[in-house]
């Protein structure tokens, strides 16, 4: 059996510009990683008229329950501006003990710590009572369609059971071990278009300015306060996060305005539940300033949390005795695609520190890789006591 080094993986994996959707070879390498250590891998391809085809990894070792699973992506965000960057984003560079490249933290090098630390446990326990399994995506930054959801239906299909998912997100805000998300909150969005009457600016009382009416709906919606949160979530919020009005004369009342928003939520809403609210607001509105509207809406999952149970609180005590912090649970950030695998088993995510996740020079500290693979290591050892 190879040996695997989580920082040799982790740039080797850098090193593959998988910007979301392209894989450009990341899944391949990874399945062929995952072989050398005896993993059975499946290498699943969806795709659909409107989105771009994705490359995913479903990958298992042994036959047995319980199966401990290991979710991650590895697809990444566009680097921006290279010539901002001190080194090429994927030509992986260590420098005063970081390690360096786009997905450094969010997520190859996690995914890497995994991969050692099964190599690791394999080499003090070649046999054990159970399997392990990666569920490793390239659609997690992009539109989330073609990737774990589709994944997740496939081993539905299949009947393949997963008894536990650890998802490999960077999850603590400052320093390793300080946060383990066990929820997330859900994500709407929404695009509202108000229809109004084009004309002349100088004749404002034979039209209907559009503008008008979208700054009270923007108004209307910002002040209404969703909930005030509870002890697992905080409060939901509304944003808006553009308003366009494609207009390039600078006397005519125009015929449309936009605007963009997105809610992140908590458990007391459902998408469902506050598309009902949005639109009966802005209906009101645009019937008393006599304007029509439009609103699409693209959901990104509800909220969710897993109940902390002895799996949980086990990582917990591992995380807390390598790192010297004790980890809180959590269900702040982002969405994360456990929001599709806590429909097939209980998860909790536990990773890297995000401070620079999505940055300019995103990195990683060399010891919180060997940290991160320890911690790994650890809950393969206790789970298959």
């Amino acid at each position: 059996m190879p040996s695997i080094n989580e920082l040799k993986l982790a740039k080797e994996l850098i090193a593959f510009p998988s910007i979301t959707p392209k894989d450009a070879g990341a899944i391949n390498f990874l399945s062929k990683k995952l072989k050398s250590l005896g993993f059975k891998c499946k290498i699943l391809e969806f795709k659909d008229k409107k989105s771009k085809p994705i490359k995913n990894l479903y990958a298992r070792l042994g036959t047995k329950q319980p199966n401990l699973c290991y979710a991650g992506h590895t697809d990444v965000v566009p680097p921006g501006n290279i010539n901002d960057w001190t080194v090429n984003p994927f030509k992986p560079t260590v420098k005063k003990n970081h390690l360096i490249g786009r997905g450094a933290n969010d997520m190859k090098s996690s995914i890497a710590c995994f991969v050692s630390a099964v190599n690791k446990f394999l080499k003090d326990k070649p046999k054990f009572d159970g399997s392990i399994s990666f569920l490793i995506t390239g659609d997690e930054e992009g539109y989330a369609i073609n990737g774990t959801k589709k994944v997740v239906q496939y081993l539905k299909r299949k009947k393949e059971k997963i008894n536990f998912c650890i998802v490999g997100e960077p999850t603590n805000p400052n320093k390793l071990g300080e946060m383990i998300k066990i929820g997330r909150r859900g994500s709407l969005t929404g695009k509202i278009e108000i229809s109004g009457v084009q004309g002349h600016v100088a004749y404002p009382h034979l039209l209907n300015n559009p503008i008008n009416t979208l700054i009270k709906i923007c108004k209307k919606l910002k002040e209404k306060k969703l909930d005030k949160g509870n002890k697992n979530f905080q409060p939901s919020n509304l944003e808006f996060t553009s308003v366009n009005v494609d207009n390039k004369a600078h006397n005519v009342i125009p015929a449309k305005a936009k605007a963009q928003f997105n809610i992140r939520y908590n458990n007391f809403h459902t998408a469902n539940s506050l598309k009902k609210k949005i639109n009966n607001i802005v209906k009101n509105i645009c019937k008393k300033n006599k304007c029509s509207f439009k609103i699409d809406y693209l959901a990104n999952g509800d909220s969710f949390l897993t109940k902390p149970e002895k799996t949980i609180y086990m990582a917990k005590r591992i995380i807390k005795k390598i790192t010297k912090n004790n980890p809180k649970f959590s269900t702040t950030g982002g969405t994360s695609d456990a929001r599709f695998i806590k429909k097939i088993a209980p998860c909790l995510e536990f990773g890297l520190v995000n401070k620079t996740m999505h940055k300019i020079d995103e990195c990683v500290s060399i010891s919180d890789l060997r940290k991160l693979t320890d911690i790994y290591k650890n809950i393969l050892v206790e789970y298959f006591k």
